[in-house]
């Protein structure tokens, strides 16, 4: 009854602090993530950026399963049979103390060793994720321009790397394993060598004999297991590691301690002086100059690579400058928040990337509190009223991932909406 009672404690304990945990985790890696720069997006694959955190929010689950179930109940049987023992003498108490250190240091030191080899398991791992969310999001490129089988290739010899990595981890998970039962074949013929001795001297019983076995038993059986619960701790470490990584490295566009949101009067917008590159030595603006003043229309023209897509990027601080100012309404956006500067900006993309949504909710994204009324008013605005209420759905058509249900034209009329 009372191991019933403390096991139920224990589970509604565990029921509540775990999925809590994970739940947090999870919206901290959402949120850091997210206010990463646009940079940090264009050098990471979605999918594996995905795989990231699910591994992440899994890993603590494990970890705190092998903690709170596993090492810990270990721990304290152990504990309570070395006292016993040691009442019932205390050399066999001390033997086995002495062969446990050395099981665990060895235990540690073993999963520590091959950390770095599940570390680049999980990499590995990550890279196939990717891959494979590329090529699922491009399956139309793989079709138009005959790339299956390079591009299967290219997958398999990822796999062939993933297969080697990890059976090298399953082999040493194996040496490990071995070497444990090896130690434990150690300790069960040093105990029983010095308990017939003591045996002999009528030191101890056939019943104290029993005993001893019997707890040997119970030792081996929670030790095995607490030396897979270490090298598993270790194993999902590795799979923290590269969301941990992401955690760990500071925001490349940030807010200044001191920033204030930016106020809209007019809608002039200047850059002074702007020098800016993507990389070292090559800069795509050098001290350049422009003021739009509020109220007029104003085209960018010039060759590919020139720039201009790039003045659209920096309006939006998708970078920060080398040197210079933005300023709207003599504001310079480096001193105000992101997102009040991006709220007050509307922008229609080339290509325009829509949400796996209802038509509805993709129009209303940039303005939540917007009526009914007004979004179906920017959608006859934008002459894309017409083809969705051609729709048997209407307004509440999804329009598949990214918006690949509606064709090119629809997707920027929607996007027009939507600005």
């Amino acid at each position: 009854f009372i191991m019933w009672t403390f096991w139920r404690i224990a589970t509604f304990v565990n029921d509540f602090f775990q999925p809590r945990v994970m739940a947090d985790l999870t919206n901290t890696c959402f949120k850091y993530l997210h206010d990463h720069s646009y940079n940090f997006f264009n050098s990471n694959f979605a999918g594996s950026l995905v795989r990231k955190v699910n591994r992440f929010e899994r890993a603590f689950e494990d970890i705190a399963d092998n903690f709170y179930w596993n090492m810990g109940q270990a721990f304290l049987r152990v504990v309570v049979i070395i006292v016993i023992l040691y009442y019932t003498h205390w050399l066999l108490a001390a033997v086995i103390f002495v062969w446990l250190i050395i099981y665990i240091f060895f235990s540690i030191a073993f999963a520590k060793f091959k950390l770095k080899y599940d570390i680049e398991n999980a990499e590995v791992d990550t890279k196939v994720t990717g891959h494979l969310a590329d090529t699922v999001t491009n399956n139309i490129n793989l079709k138009l321009f005959g790339g299956t089988l390079k591009e299967f290739l290219t997958f398999r010899s990822l796999t062939d790397r993933q297969f080697r990595i990890r059976k090298l981890t399953w082999d040493l998970s194996s040496l490990n394993e071995a070497v444990q039962g090896g130690l434990m074949i150690v300790l069960e013929f040093a105990m029983l060598y010095v308990a017939l001795k003591f045996w002999q001297k009528g030191v101890l019983t056939i019943g104290d004999f029993a005993l001893i076995q019997g707890y040997l038993g119970q030792i081996f059986g929670r030790l095995w297991d607490l030396g897979r619960h270490i090298k598993n701790v270790y194993s999902r470490l590795a799979d923290a590691e590269e969301m941990t990584d992401i955690l760990t490295t500071p925001h490349e566009v940030q807010d200044g301690p001191n920033a204030t949101a930016l106020k809209i009067d007019r809608g002039e917008i200047e850059f002074s002086d702007v020098t800016f590159g993507y990389h070292d030595n090559a800069e795509v603006l050098k001290n350049f100059d422009l003021k739009i003043t509020a109220g007029s229309r104003v085209a960018l023209i010039g060759p590919s690579g020139g720039g201009k897509t790039t003045i659209v990027k920096l309006l939006f601080r998708f970078f920060d400058l080398q040197d210079g100012e933005i300023l709207v309404d003599g504001q310079n956006i480096a001193a105000t928040t992101q997102d009040s500067l991006r709220a007050n900006i509307a922008l229609v993309p080339q290509d325009p990337i829509l949400f796996h949504r209802s038509l509805y909710d993709n129009i209303a994204y940039a303005r939540p509190d917007a009526s009914k009324e007004e979004v179906y008013h920017a959608a006859k605005l934008a002459h894309c009223h017409e083809f969705i209420a051609g729709f048997p759905e209407g307004y509440g058509t999804f329009v598949g991932e990214r918006g690949v249900k509606l064709s090119g034209g629809e997707r920027q009329r929607v996007a027009i909406a939507r600005a």
